[in-house]
Formats: C-alpha cells, sequence, structure tokens
C-alpha cells in the first residue's frame, strides 16, 4: 500500500493505492502559504478518516506542477508517514520512451503519469485527455514513444476569465445546459462552455487521428472529464478517473528501489 499524491495548480489529490482496484483518493486545495507541517496533516487526516495506520504505507510518490510546493509537499510525506518520497521526472524509469519530444525536461510530470498509465492499461497508440486546470491532450504512438500534444485553458480556467472579465455576466455553476441552443445567458454560458470543450476535444482528437494516420484508444481523466465526456461525439472514449493514481502506482513500482536516492 503507497501513498500516491498528485499536485496540481488548483487541488492536491492525496491517494492511498493497494492495487488498480484499490485506490482511495481525496482532495485538498493547492495552497502556496501552507507549510509542510500543515500539508502534513492533510495526509494524516485522510488516513485516519479512512482508518489506515501509518504503519501500512509502505512506499510514497509525488508528482508535481508546482515546483515552489514540491520540496514542501516532500517534506510533508517525511513528517507524515516517514517515507521519502519518489519524485516523478523525466529521468526516472517509465515504459514510455520520451525521445520524440524535443526538451523532455520541459514535459510535466502530470502528463509523464498519465501518458504511461494510458499506454499502460490501454495500449497503443493512444490520447490521453486530461480535463483540469488546463485542458492536456498527449500522444503515445505505436513506438511507445511520447510525442507531444496540446494544451489549452481548462474549462473552468475559461469560465472564471469570460465571467470575470465581462461585467454583465453573472458567475454560474456547470450544471447540464440541456441543448445548445439556450433562451437565457446562464444557459448560453453552460452551454458555450460544456459543448464548446467538447468539441475541442472531439477536434484535436480528431486532427491528431488524422497526423498519424490511424484511430487511437482515447482516455479522459482530470475533475471535469464528467461534464464534458457525455456530449462528445467520440463514443469510444473512456473516462478513467483513477488513471493518475494508477499511472503513480505504476511508476512507483518500477522506481521502488531507487526510493532513498531521491532527495528533493
Amino acid at each position: 500500500m503507497i501513498l500516491a499524491i498528485d499536485m496540481g495548480n488548483t487541488n492536491i489529490k492525496i491517494g492511498v493505492v493497494d492495487t488498480v482496484e484499490r485506490i482511495i483518493e481525496e482532495r485538498v486545495t493547492t495552497a502556496k502559504y501552507k507549510s509542510s507541517l500543515e500539508y502534513g496533516q492533510d495526509i494524516l487526516a485522510v488516513l485516519s478518516f479512512h482508518k489506515i495506520p501509518v504503519e501500512k504505507i509502505e512506499g510514497a510518490i509525488l508528482s508535481s506542477v508546482v515546483p515552489a510546493l514540491t520540496g514542501i509537499v516532500a517534506t510533508a510525506i517525511r513528517k507524515a508517514v516517514g517515507l521519502e518520497p519518489i519524485i516523478v521526472s523525466c529521468n526516472m524509469r517509465m515504459d514510455i520512451g520520451l525521445h520524440k519530444f524535443q526538451y523532455p525536461k520541459g514535459i510535466g510530470p502530470d502528463l509523464i503519469v498519465g501518458m504511461d498509465a494510458a499506454y499502460y492499461y490501454y495500449g497503443t497508440p493512444c490520447i490521453s485527455v486530461n480535463l483540469g486546470t488546463a485542458t492536456t491532450i498527449t500522444v503515445v504512438d505505436d513506438d511507445a514513444e511520447y510525442c507531444g500534444g496540446a494544451i489549452m485553458p481548462g474549462m473552468r480556467t475559461s469560465l472564471d476569465a469570460l465571467t470575470a472579465n465581462a461585467a454583465m455576466l453573472p458567475e454560474i455553476s456547470l450544471e447540464d445546459p440541456g441543448r445548445v441552443i439556450s433562451q437565457n445567458t446562464v444557459h448560453c454560458i453552460r452551454g458555450g462552455i460544456i459543448y464548446g470543450n467538447a468539441a475541442q476535444v472531439d477536434g484535436i482528437v480528431e486532427r491528431i487521428e488524422a497526423e498519424l494516420g490511424k484511430k487511437c484508444k482515447i482516455v479522459a481523466t482530470g475533475g471535469m472529464a464528467r461534464f464534458v465526456v457525455q456530449y462528445c461525439k467520440r463514443k469510444d472514449i473512456v473516462r478513467d478517473d483513477m488513471l493518475l493514481m494508477k499511472g503513480l502506482l505504476r511508476l512507483y513500482e518500477l522506481n521502488k528501489d531507487m526510493q532513498d536516492c531521491n532527495p528533493v
């Protein structure tokens, strides 16, 4: 049983992973002002809530796209469970190759986790769609090589920017818009954001497959996936909310012999 943490710009997913069928995941807000002690308390709160003794945690792995907090959360893991976390990076062992990407060190750790998991659990060629603060669409080809993709503003990011910069537009919740042609402002915004993002995913996937010259397996994950995937025209998209936790488990298994050699 391992502690798996995926730190994004908006939320931090704290996971306890035993097998791919036995995953516990909770979220806390990413906050740059919090100390390692406070993040350590968050970790212990998750373990306590699910009645998991600290001594049951055999290892730890951390993926972070917030460099300013990587060291703080790594220290929190040490304080909470007394283990040195593996830090996800382009230099670790993985199932996929990074030789076709121009600057491997610039690949976000979350992309590495997601693409390795998509490849390992779903095969190639595959497209991973992560709908979070940003929408990232990435590709692993038949050679098991990560070969890039596209990055766009996420659905909530776009919605917040729209309502913040247009004085007459109200803040809204993300709900089923019902139809594309709406008769009031709130439903018009919902339809534009939700159907627009679904069409965006459909369009980028179609163009990627055209460039590769073949159909791909498509896996969607991220906090916004539940709003978008159901409205995509592509009905072969697999929604896997635990894809990153599965990926962290896989990368931990490949690198656990290096656990004591990965200081932050």
